[in-house]
């Protein structure tokens, strides 16, 4: 008994963990860039490996208007949940992604569609432009809690 309430336990915490990570933005690095969006180093053609919308915020810890956009960005993806994901991009940290998608200045916005090619844009872009840009570069309405 006490071996099926821990495993009961376990799994709980598991999919509770695993539901809360969705509403978070993820950080990024080189490699998983690489396995979860595009592998640019193996693919010279636009091959999006993710399921749903995605933004990636290319920043630098440095950046004073990458700070501002920062909460911004998280509230998004608490808004919008498990219809898009949010990643960050340390262009830092992650040299080959960022120069890969020629990243010149910060903060810089990559817009990714569910099927069909990114939008780049680039500044510390208002929550407004966020959500216009997501219902019209990705497609995804904004929930009833922001419209």
């Amino acid at each position: 008994m006490k071996k099926i309430f821990f495993l009961l336990v376990v799994t709980m915490l598991s999919l509770n963990g695993f539901s809360q990570a969705t509403n978070e933005v993820i950080h990024l690095d080189d490699n998983s860039f690489k396995e979860k969006i595009f592998d640019f180093e193996n693919s010279k053609e636009w091959t999006f490996k993710g399921d749903k919308p995605v933004i990636v915020d290319f920043y630098a810890t440095w950046c004073g208007p990458c700070k501002r956009v920062a909460p911004v960005l998280e509230e998004l993806q608490k808004e919008y949940g498990n219809d898009i994901q949010i990643y960050k991009v340390d262009t830092d940290k992650s040299p080959s992604v960022s120069s890969a998608f020629g990243i010149r200045s910060i903060p810089s916005f990559l817009f990714i569609p569910a099927n069909g090619k990114p939008t780049m844009a680039q500044g510390a872009l208002p929550k407004e432009t966020f959500v216009k840009a997501i219902k019209d570069v990705l497609g995804v309405n904004a929930p009833e809690s922001i419209k």
